[in-house]
């Protein structure tokens, strides 16, 4: 039997992308890849999310595109909230010195997360040009910074995007205990009040399952995301009220 990969489709800037079925499957050497090529600006990024597809590759390595098959997902409504979590969040959402902000300081988010271990991954992935088109996907409207501050530090935080109804988890950091997810928490709160049923975390981890995250056939992932995308995009602004969703 031949070890070969299957045959990998080179985009060139600007042309589509293929069809998720398109994907490489469980038995190739990278399960959910895609296609390589294409450039990483805010407009071939909106496609890519709006279809499922994210990029994902390592120094040296040119521009991949990925849709794994199942999709890790994290149903708002499912989110584990630990006794020991839960007594933070108490204690953060009743401090003066303690807020969650969005979109306050994307940038310094993003490279925070730079610097940290992705989940299950060697090494970080966000690359200087991913931190260049994610800042400009940041500034067109579609990347948003979930923050979390004590005594006008920030401690911790994640990065996501949102096309419509439909969130994406990007990564995460923190500098104090509990700080990601904390804003974690705030992030399943915004979007409860907003009734975003999902949040998109590509890929399981024994972490992202902890917390209630689990896996979504791809075909039904992608139907339920083009009807989200249809809709109206929430305003990214957190209040403190929105904690009470955690409660219900």
């Amino acid at each position: 039997m031949s070890n070969a990969s299957p045959r990998l489709t080179w985009l060139e800037p600007g042309e589509s992308f293929p069809p998720l079925t398109q994907a490489w499957g469980v038995d190739s050497p990278a399960p959910g890849l895609l296609c390589a090529g294409n450039h990483l600006s805010a407009d071939t990024l909106a496609a890519a999310y709006a279809q499922g597809i994210f990029p994902w590759y390592s120094e040296g390595q040119p521009t991949l595109w990925w849709s794994p098959d199942p999709r890790m997902v994290l149903q708002v409504d499912d989110f584990r909230l630990h006794p020991s979590l839960k007594k933070t969040l108490k204690k953060f959402s009743h401090s003066a010195l303690c807020e969650i902000r969005f979109d306050h300081a994307f940038g310094a988010v993003i490279q925070a997360c730079s610097g940290s271990d992705r989940q299950g991954q060697a090494g970080t992935w966000i690359l200087p040009e991913m931190v260049t088109a994610y800042t400009q996907f940041h500034q067109a409207g579609y990347a948003h910074s979930v923050e979390t501050w004590i005594n006008g530090a920030l401690v911790g935080g994640l990065y996501c995007i949102n096309i419509g109804h439909a969130v994406f988890g990007e990564s995460m950091f923190h500098h104090a205990t509990d700080a990601s997810k904390i804003a974690l928490a705030a992030l399943v709160a915004f979007c409860r009040t907003h009734h975003v049923p999902w949040i998109d975390c590509q890929q399981n981890t024994r972490h992202l399952a902890s917390l209630g995250a689990r896996e979504m056939p791809r075909h039904r992932f992608a139907a339920q995301l083009e009807s989200l995308c249809l809709q109206p995009a929430p305003v990214w602004q957190f209040e403190p009220a929105m904690w009470q969703q955690l409660s219900q």
